[in-house]
């Protein structure tokens, strides 16, 4: 499919400059880019996602500076820089679904039992989707594999203990907390002293880049994917759109049939069990020939395998290596399991949500909108760290998190009354059908046209597992 195109830390304070122009230079400062370059940036369209922030904004923003990323690395290598333009309808729909199956469903986004409780003095949510994530919150509270079972069970804990109880079993909570008490808590304070992509030059390339073409600007470009739901598959989808050729890797008990099928077009998709030796070689080698690294494991889960940033570098020297986690680098909770809607709960976004709609239950964003936009930005560091191996011949490393994205949106105002940006309609869809692995699929026209680039995905979505791991 082809397509043309001294005192207690407080809540940040709104910035009141046009959000999508705050956005748009917070990103591309965090990725080292030089403002200069800003001036190719066209973001057009009106209508908001409806919420408390500025998420359409988020959305048109981060999608522009990952075309910004593009349109640089073509002017490193052919000498001219072109117009980069973002349009906000489609980046807004783009944070959400982005196909239109043909003649069959898609399963449900949630688990039955996921979703926000009430506690004895407050909110807090489950996010059971992983099967071994609903087993240890239903063994915490002890109770039937049933909503009103849990919702009782729940009742019965304060949202902070619950929220620690589940963690330290394995699974996923997050205690609603609001944008002040977010500001005051020591993780809090850890992500705010982060900074939103934390990029570092590493060692010199062993090889040259591989041949560019301006219509194809990643085409033979080796992106290895492991990650998963969801940032960082956004961030590897966007890749695939320029002809990087991605293999997602996965363990064999794993699936996501509620997601694969939007964030895997373009992609090889092969497995990999990690607790055996020679599966541990493979990805081994799989590393050494990479040219981008892509990862979302929590911190000290490659080094367990032998496979920490200093082994990466030795393996791959010159690799652009890009990772992410969900509640930051540094403070307590540094390698906390964690999600966009945990985090969301965590950091603020629903209790203000919640505020400013006057509902009685938390009020979440009306998509992930912290897994998109860091999605964009991961996939944004990834172009910039191959501009910076073809222009000075090292290599980088880029970390982020769902919690300093947080940190982000929360930090530029939101519009008053915001314009309803409306459902999906066809215009919006490509005309070529996609005839993925579970049927035929209409997928959303790209969001970004860049002069002389072809956004297209060469293959169709497939189920994971469907290609060997290997090059």
């Amino acid at each position: 499919m082809s397509y043309p195109m001294s005192r207690s830390p407080q809540p940040p304070v709104p910035d009141r400059a046009a959000p999508a122009e705050t956005f748009i230079r917070a990103i591309w400062s965090g990725l080292g880019g030089d403002d200069s370059a800003l001036a190719a940036v066209r973001m057009a369209g009106v209508g908001n996602l409806p919420s408390a922030f500025a998420v359409s904004d988020l959305a048109v923003a981060s999608v522009a500076a990952a075309g910004l990323a593009v349109a640089e690395l073509g002017s490193a290598r052919f000498g001219e820089m072109t117009e980069v333009r973002a349009d906000r309808r489609l980046a807004s729909l783009w944070f959400s679904r982005t196909l239109q199956p043909q003649g069959w469903s898609m399963p449900p986004v949630w688990d039955p039992i996921a979703g926000d409780y009430a506690a004895a003095d407050g909110w807090i949510r489950l996010h059971t989707n992983a099967p071994h994530h609903r087993d240890a919150a239903l063994a915490v509270l002890g109770a039937a594999n049933d909503k009103a079972a849990v919702a009782a069970a729940v009742s019965r804990w304060t949202a902070d203990d619950l929220e620690a109880a589940v963690v330290e079993r394995g699974g996923c909570a997050a205690a609603m907390r609001s944008l002040s008490a977010w500001a005051d808590h020591p993780q809090g304070r850890s992500v705010a002293a982060e900074p939103l992509l934390r990029v570092e030059t590493t060692d010199v390339s062993r090889s040259q880049p591989r041949s560019m073409s301006r219509g194809r600007p990643l085409a033979g470009v080796r992106v290895l994917d492991l990650t998963r739901v969801l940032a960082g598959p956004v961030a590897t989808r966007f890749l695939a759109g320029l002809g990087a050729d991605v293999l997602r890797i996965d363990p064999p008990w794993w699936d996501e049939p509620s997601i694969v099928p939007d964030v895997v077009p373009g992609k090889r998709c092969a497995r990999l069990d990690l607790r055996l030796a020679e599966d541990r070689q493979r990805l081994t080698a799989l590393i050494a020939e990479a040219d981008i690294l892509v990862h979302g494991y929590r911190p000290g889960a490659l080094a367990r395998l032998g496979l920490d940033a200093e082994a990466r570098r030795r393996l791959r020297p010159g690799l652009v290596d890009v990772s992410l986690d969900a509640y930051g680098w540094t403070g307590p909770w540094q390698g906390r399991r964690g999600f966009d809607s945990l985090v969301q709960m965590s950091a603020g976004i629903a209790a203000e949500g919640m505020r400013r709609f006057g509902t009685d239950r938390p009020k979440p964003l009306p998509v992930q909108a912290l897994d998109h936009a860091t999605g964009y930005m991961m996939a944004a560091a990834a172009i910039r760290g191959l501009m910076r191996r073809m222009t000075s011949g090292v290599g980088s490393e880029t970390r982020t998190s769902l919690a300093r994205t947080a940190g982000l949106l929360a930090s530029v105002a939101a519009p008053d009354q915001p314009g309803e940006l409306g459902e999906a309609d066809p215009a919006d869809y490509g005309n070529a059908i996609e005839a993925t692995d579970w049927g035929p699929a209409l997928r959303l026209r790209p969001p970004l046209a860049i002069d002389g680039v072809t956004i297209a995905w060469d293959r169709p979505a497939a189920t994971l597992g469907s290609s060997l791991p290997r090059w």
